[in-house]
């Protein structure tokens, strides 16, 4: 459709509908992302207060012909949360949203809103003495809304899900400004469409998710890491599958990383403290959490033990405290600040089949020695298959002297994963940057069922224009 290239009328009608307190000012947070690849058109910045007030916003904008661009914490890697168009868009904020609706200790669920930060939720689930499993590094500014709408995955994955596993039900504001009440707190139901996992993944494209039913987990008793030192990825991945015959579901996170990266973390950030005195060419970390009665420590000795003696490991920390299993987390949570200190040429979120790992990695670092000489930092959740690949230059290099080959390097990297009937976008979305790439590696009869379901439900196309689909 044609967008209204002016907000005049359409600002003046809002203005009347809605309270003082839903307008701010559209500042730089609003017009950047973190990896500073877009810088969003000029537009309106409105904060509704309530769900009513997201759905007067949402139905005055289609019949305006508005764009929506849903914004919530705004960490999004692929541009989702930012308006590229020349016309001027309703940036519509969630940020106000933040009230814990319900909590239902008993029954494992509580019930938040969108503009709720990741951390928060965390705090009140502890508060009654449970856990929200979803995970990641900017949990203390990423907001529920966008998390649910990229359908985030973190480091707990492999035991709990991506975000839409973690979720019974929504409240959703449609592209025409009506509400779908769909808070449940069923576990069971069976009465047609499941529109929960349609509007989950979607980077508001279909809708504004105002509220969910999130399920919370029991807090593990006991809680250990450890990382061990491993001679390669297939190494690494036999001593998951050694993990899971001893532990069963108490692993909570399986992580792998490069001695590259290690090496960017003190290049990069020398306040976060190596656990080597060497860097091992690969790490695993390893969490657990475990039920009353039963002993990480012990679980996590026993498994180095074994992979030891198979030769699977070559050496191995136990974290002693709170305090060192934090320090080595923030190795793995640090390595994307690292990493934006020194500058990718190109940025891979992938997943494939985990026998197809330990294939995958050399076969794409030889294809990239072809193009050129690169630094790689490949680094992820193992449990999960899902790699951060990521490609640097050499020293005294930039990636402004990479720039002409950068679509090649990232085209490589995905045609390789493709093959391996892999994805090129396993948990930031697809937003604006990897449209291309859903085209390219997309299912075309899945495709054309997408378009479909876009066009059934916004038939305007008001909603987050550009994303996931070009305009």
């Amino acid at each position: 459709m044609t967008f209204t290239s002016a907000l005049g009328a359409f600002e003046q009608d809002l203005r009347l509908a809605l309270p003082t307190d839903c307008f701010g000012t559209l500042e730089a947070r609003y017009r950047e992302e973190p990896r500073g690849r877009w810088a969003a058109a000029d537009g309106l910045l409105v904060k509704p207060g309530t769900t009513d007030q997201v759905a007067t916003a949402v139905r005055m904008a289609n019949e305006a012909g508005v764009a929506v661009v849903p914004y919530a914490g705004g960490t999004g890697l692929v541009g989702g949360q930012i308006s590229e168009s020349p016309v001027p868009a309703l940036v519509l904020s969630l940020e106000r949203m933040t009230a814990i609706r319900a909590v239902h200790k008993d029954e494992n669920v509580l019930i938040a809103e969108a503009g709720c930060i990741l951390a928060n939720v965390h705090d009140a689930a502890q508060a009654v003495d449970r856990m929200f499993a979803l995970s990641l590094a900017s949990e203390g500014s990423a907001r529920i809304g966008g998390l649910l709408g990229t359908n985030a995955g973190g480091v707990n994955v492999l035991r709990y899900g991506n975000a839409r596993d973690q979720v019974l039900g929504l409240e959703v504001v449609l592209p025409d400004g009506q509400i779908w009440n769909g808070l449940s707190r069923l576990r069971k139901d069976n009465t047609g469409y499941d529109l929960r996992h349609l509007m989950i993944g979607s980077e508001g494209t279909l809708g504004i998710i105002t509220a969910a039913s999130l399920r919370l987990a029991p807090r593990p008793a006991h809680h250990g890491v450890a990382m061990f030192a491993v001679a390669d990825p297939a190494a690494a991945l036999e001593l998951l599958s050694l993990a899971r015959e001893q532990v069963g579901e108490g692993i909570s996170a399986f992580e792998i990383m490069h001695r590259q990266g290690m090496e960017f973390l003190a290049e990069a950030l020398p306040d976060v403290r190596l656990p080597f005195d060497e860097n091992p060419e690969w790490t695993v970390l390893v969490d657990l959490g475990l039920a009353q009665g039963l002993d990480p420590s012990i679980a996590l000795e026993t498994l180095f033990e074994t992979g030891l003696d198979r030769g699977l490991v070559h050496d191995g920390l136990i974290a002693q405290s709170g305090t060192q299993a934090d320090a080595f987390w923030a190795v793995r949570e640090r390595m994307p600040d690292a990493n934006r200190v020194i500058g990718s040429v190109s940025s891979h979120d992938v997943s494939l089949p985990l026998s197809e790992v330990p294939k995958f990695i050399p076969e794409a670092n030889a294809a990239l020695a072809a193009v050129g000489e690169f630094r790689i930092n490949c680094f992820g959740h193992l449990g999960d298959g899902n790699l951060h690949y990521n490609v640097f230059p050499m020293p005294g290099k930039t990636r402004q002297d990479h720039m002409d080959v950068r679509d090649l390097v990232k085209r490589t990297v995905h045609d390789l994963v493709h093959a391996r009937g892999g994805s090129v976008s396993a948990e930031h979305g697809i937003g604006r940057l990897k449209v291309d790439d859903l085209q390219r590696y997309g299912d075309p009869v899945r495709l054309a069922a997408m378009r479909a379901i876009k066009d059934a439900l916004d038939p305007q196309g008001i909603m987050n224009p550009g994303v996931i689909f070009a305009r």
